[in-house]
């Protein structure tokens, strides 16, 4: 009995032990994720498990969102999860998303992971008209977004209308212009086909790096009041922070960059930018809330934190991460170029190999047109041989009718007439068989002349007999021969040890002159980029002015006539900047 207490007590404080859990869905840009929980876990607790889950290592970009009375915000790291003003009902939802923007994206951004997340977030921005666009531009987007999607384009795999499903533009952009569906697929159809070649992660790099340079690209917008109680908005980016008037979010009044900003701080709902210049005079403005306060500043902090960052030498992992994506990226290069090389020669193979089926079917054909006409030959041959036989009797018996004729004008002139009736009666008759017998020799001549020219005729078939024997003959060995050439052709694409060896002898050891010769490659896309940006800006004005003619000025909305303005002045995103700091 003692021993069954001592069990049940064991039991009952292993039970108590156990740690209280709750149950949280994070949701990602394109999947949904559960876990269960310790009530004890802080906010890095579960964002370092998100990550681990994802593989991601550039962590400093994300964090976990939700929403608390219609404002947004973000799960504390060093504050427990269940201490946050989340809602008590499970299981409790948070978003993974980008908190804070790059710079420059190709720079920044070296897991694929990393870039992936990035492309889906700016691209639903782009599409729920959070981040303007203009018309020409969302062109371009969408068909970076399909190389992503779709790979290499195909005209007999990506048919007319294969984009109908789609949503690839902005209902703002589709709404301007007397355009339809299929002008829209068509006009991105054109471009997405000069990006062949692209990587799934290259495309959607392309993407961002076009992204980059909008102007509400990785800007966050708050509402605020001056002092004197006119209403602005607030912007925080990778670059600083900006004030803008609420009907213009493209162009902002003021800039203060990162580098020049001495101090950030609020006090209850009032906040206050100390420039570092000291001649400049300390910007103040007041907020809705003090929420909406500490959420400006935590931004203010990081993107600060960042932009220092960026400006230093790289960390250890930095460097490790940067320098695994680069022999990452070059073995893929590599892989990419064996792959190439073998559809090339696969290809080829089957070009061959479809010429050589298309020259025996060729040959068999002529063979059957050959067997054909000597079948004809023969039967024209028999048709004429037995004409010539009809033909001779017919001669013969006309020959003898001309003989028994000739025998009856001879008896009849033997023969004597007694009276002039009789003799007239003669007369008539020997020339009624004289001409008779004129007839039958001219029928029969003409027979004669026929029987030979039928029999010369009959000669004639019978050498075009032969000659096609002969050739049905050649047609046959030629056949043959094609055939076994055919066979190991064909064999050729299903089977091919040559590519397996020349894979198996490359190496993929990343020696210091590869990487040099990697670098001075990196260098020469930057070139070739400068170069593609300017034919690329020249693409863009076309497809512009293409469309123009299309476009219902009516329904412009106040964002695209400030950005109609401000194109027309040359001005962009960071010149403008400039010019405000």
């Amino acid at each position: 009995m003692a021993g069954a207490i001592a069990s049940r007590m064991s039991f009952s404080s292993l039970k108590r032990k156990q740690p209280k859990t709750f149950t949280v869905r994070i949701a990602t840009m394109d999947a949904e994720m559960e876990f269960s929980c310790e009530v004890k876990w802080k906010g890095k607790d579960l964002f370092d498990l998100v990550c681990r889950t994802l593989g991601l290592r550039e962590t400093w970009f994300f964090g976990l969102q939700y929403t608390i009375k219609d404002t947004v915000a973000w799960l504390k790291m060093d504050k427990k999860v269940l201490d946050h003003d989340v809602p008590t009902e499970e299981p409790k939802t948070f978003h993974f998303l980008a908190k804070f923007y790059p710079e420059n994206a190709e720079e920044e951004l070296v897991q694929e992971i990393t870039q992936h997340l990035f492309f889906l977030q700016v691209k639903k921005q782009i599409l729920d008209e959070k981040i303007f666009c203009p018309p020409e531009a969302s062109v371009l987007l969408a068909s970076y977004a399909v190389q992503a999607k779709y790979g290499d384009y195909d005209p007999n795999v990506h048919k007319r209308g294969f984009l109908a499903q789609e949503e690839l533009l902005p209902k703002r952009v589709i709404n301007l212009y007397q355009m339809t569906p299929e002008m829209w697929e068509e006009r991105i159809t054109a471009w997405y086909a000069e990006h062949r070649g692209r990587a799934r992660d290259e495309a959607e790099m392309e993407y961002l790096k076009i992204a980059q340079d909008l102007e509400m690209y990785g800007v966050n917008y708050f509402a605020i009041r001056n002092k004197k109680g006119t209403e602005l908005l607030l912007g925080v980016d990778a670059l600083g922070l900006h004030i803008y008037d609420p009907d213009n979010r493209l162009t902002p009044k003021i800039s203060f960059p990162w580098n020049e900003i001495r101090n950030i701080s609020y006090s209850d709902k009032e906040f206050t930018i100390k420039p570092l210049d000291k001649k400049i005079d300390v910007f103040k403005f007041n907020s809705s809330k003090l929420r909406v306060n500490k959420l400006i500043l935590q931004l203010c902090i990081g993107n600060h934190d960042l932009f220092m960052r960026r400006r230093k030498a790289d960390s250890l992992e930095v460097q490790q991460m940067k320098a695994q994506a680069r022999e990452e990226k070059a073995r893929k290069q590599m892989e990419r170029q064996r792959l190439a090389r073998e559809k090339q020669m696969r290809e080829e193979a089957e070009r061959t190999r479809d010429e050589l089926e298309r020259r025996l079917m060729q040959l068999k054909e002529e063979a059957t047109m050959a067997n054909e006409a000597l079948m004809r030959s023969e039967e024209t041959a028999d048709l004429l041989a037995e004409k010539a036989q009809i033909t001779e009797e017919e001669a013969k018996l006309l020959a003898q009718k001309a003989a028994e004729a000739e025998q009856e004008m001879q008896r009849i002139k033997a023969t004597a007439i007694r009276t002039e009736e009789e003799k007239r009666l003669m007369e008539q008759k020997v020339l009624e068989a004289e001409m008779l017998a004129l007839k039958m020799a001219e029928e029969s001549e003409r027979r004669a002349k026929e029987a030979d020219q039928l029999k010369q005729d009959l000669q004639e078939a019978r050498e075009s007999e032969r000659r096609a024997k002969q050739k049905l003959l050649e047609i046959t060995s030629k056949s043959s021969y094609t055939q076994s050439m055919n066979s190991s052709t064909t064999a050729l694409p299903t089977d091919l040890p040559s590519f397996n060896l020349i894979s198996e002898s490359l190496s993929f050891d990343f020696k210091d002159t590869d990487m040099k010769r990697l670098s001075m490659e990196i260098e020469k896309e930057k070139v070739e980029y400068l170069e593609k940006s300017k034919h690329l800006q020249e693409q863009l004005n076309e497809l512009k002015t293409e469309i123009e003619a299309l476009k219902l000025k009516e329904r412009e909305t106040a964002l695209d006539i400030l950005h109609n303005e401000n194109s027309s002045r040359g001005n962009s995103k960071h010149n403008t900047i400039k010019k405000v700091s």
